[in-house]
């Protein structure tokens, strides 16, 4: 369903940006809809639910795409153009951060009168060419809005997006159940989607950490965090089967690496920190689960096992990026560290 605005904050200069900006599920009609930023996924998303519900309100509605990069001029404008029984018009236009001159100046004259029925989505995926063009849609408070579509970075955003994806189904799920299918998707947002779109389909009325390793449970155990999880617990063995498993399955080091770089940092925070859980996610921009997860991983270690462990882990971050002669190697050889709490391997 297709959220109402809810206010029009913005981290810009009023003067360029006049309009609501919104989240990708707050998408809902207007006569320029800008969707922008770096989030594809999210871009589509959005985009499809302003035409489903355009859909809804009119079967009639029509829809065409222009491709901004290689766009005919005077195209804008004859697709925007009433037809003959006045049907509503959707008319979604890509690759705008690649715009062509001739469409730059169509879209420009357009802006200063857009057509009655018509509904123009505009997606910038980022960048400087069409500036001249954005800052007029964002200046345009009478017939535009701007659907914001930025990277899913934090761990928090990407918990919160399952989270929201189990609410709208009215679908429940355990906590540890969330956090297994996040830590196993969480490097591509649609494969996320996707995963949760079929638990939510296939699962009964709650969906438990057991549920997502019966249909995931090769995903779960080779992921990187999980393997992670294994060697700050100093559970060596495990951790190096899973990683030889990981890598045996095509898995690309870096990840691995950054996997084990999310975790120790995040412990890095933690070691030492005062307040609780809720105070300590505040001020690091963490869930309060990871503060508790962290402080758990904490047990057994000092503060110089942890900074060797850092130490390591960039040496390894430097060698599987093409400094080092044998990536699998260096991989091992910080598996050995961590899982040893700072024991460098002889």
């Amino acid at each position: 369903m297709v959220a109402a605005a809810r206010g029009g904050s913005s981290a810009r200069t009023a003067t360029k940006v006049a309009i609501p900006q919104l989240s990708w599920s707050q998408v809902r009609p207007a006569p320029i809809v800008l969707v922008s930023g770096t989030q594809g996924f999210l871009a589509e998303r959005a985009t499809r639910l302003l035409r489903d519900f355009l859909k809804a309100e009119d079967p009639s509605l029509e829809i065409n795409d222009i491709q901004a990069d290689s766009y005919a001029p005077g195209e804008l404008i004859t697709l925007a153009s009433p037809s003959l029984f006045g049907e509503p018009r959707l008319i979604r236009v890509s690759n705008v951060e690649k715009c062509s001159d001739a469409f730059l100046l169509d879209a420009l004259s357009y802006l200063e009168a857009p057509a009655e029925g018509a509904y123009v989505v505009l997606r910038h995926g980022g960048g400087v060419r069409g500036k001249k063009l954005l800052d007029a849609v964002r200046a345009n408070k009478a017939n535009a809005i701007e659907v914001v579509c930025a990277e899913l970075k934090k761990d928090t955003d990407k918990f919160d997006f399952a989270a929201a994806e189990f609410k709208a189904a009215g679908k429940s799920i355990r906590p540890a159940a969330l956090r297994a299918i996040v830590a196993a998707f969480s490097d591509d947002l649609a494969e996320l989607a996707g995963a949760c779109a079929q638990l939510i389909a296939d699962s009964g009325s709650e969906v438990t950490e057991a549920t997502v390793t019966r249909y995931y449970g090769g995903r779960v155990e080779t992921n990187a965090f999980a393997v992670a999880d294994a060697a700050i617990a100093g559970r060596y063995a495990e951790a190096l089967v899973g990683l030889r498993h990981a890598l045996a399955s095509g898995a690309d080091p870096v990840p691995i690496v950054a996997a084990f770089a999310s975790k120790l940092r995040t412990m890095a925070k933690i070691q030492g920190g005062r307040g609780s859980s809720a105070d300590l996610a505040r001020q690091f921009g963490l869930a309060p689960w990871q503060v508790d997860r962290a402080r758990r991983d904490l047990s057994g270690w000092t503060d110089e096992g942890l900074g060797r462990c850092l130490q390591v882990l960039a040496d390894t971050d430097a060698g599987v990026k093409g400094e080092g002669r044998d990536p699998v190697y260096a991989l091992e050889r910080m598996v050995h560290t961590v899982a040893g709490r700072g024991r460098l391997p002889r």
